[in-house]
């Protein structure tokens, strides 16, 4: 049984929604996810290995009919939008099977759908106020700070396990060089002894 451990997962409700999500993928292990979409829904998948291993995954997108719409073996991350040509379940799949001892930790960003206007009547013939508009550019500035914040979150965390595993490398390697000098240092001690050592000399007389 595959163990997901979820570490924050937001929803976003309206007419757009989708959802995003940070999971660990364990070795030789699969992973699937499935959201429901109708026709002519624009969706775009987007995900990144923060953790483990070559940070690789295969990543597989079928539409409600079992059609591949999106292959990827070994990417470290990746992006794929697409518009839907058909009501269903889209399902789209992690997999860590080619990985023996590594288990990964995978983030995914599944949006489906366009963000819905800031004010309801948005589209109206008339201008907006000023107050209206400003708070449209503040909105998407959010959005973007929203986006950055993500990146560079995800940044963070592959970075700090890069350096947790540069540092366990360092200390057993540390580790085997102190193990190693141990060994010369007694063997230099054993052998210079041996050099110095009183030997027994056997004396023999000759009688007349």
């Amino acid at each position: 049984i595959l163990f997901v451990q979820v570490f924050w997962a937001h929803l976003l409700c309206g007419w757009a929604f989708g959802s995003e999500l940070t999971f660990e993928l364990p070795d030789n292990a699969k992973q699937c996810f499935y959201e429901d979409i109708t026709v002519g829904t624009k969706c775009t998948l987007e995900f990144q290995v923060v953790t483990g291993g070559h940070y690789d995954v295969d990543c597989r997108l079928e539409d409600a009919d079992g059609t591949v719409l999106y292959k990827e073996m070994k990417k470290q991350y990746d992006s794929f939008t697409f518009t839907a040509a058909k009501n269903g379940t889209y399902k789209f799949c992690f997999s860590n099977e080619f990985s023996t001892f590594t288990h990964k930790t995978v983030y995914f960003d599944f949006q489906v759908g366009e963000d819905p206007p800031l004010f309801p009547n948005e589209n109206r013939v008339t201008a907006l106020t000023q107050m209206e508009s400003a708070c449209v550019s503040i909105h998407e500035a959010l959005k973007s700070v929203i986006d950055y914040q993500t990146h560079f979150r995800l940044r963070e965390g592959q970075g700090r396990s890069r350096a947790e595993d540069l540092n366990t490398r360092v200390a057993f390697w540390s580790i085997g060089e102190a193990f190693i000098l141990l060994v010369v240092s007694i063997s230099q001690v054993v052998l210079l002894r041996s050099f110095f050592s009183d030997r027994k000399t056997t004396t023999t007389r000759v009688g007349s």
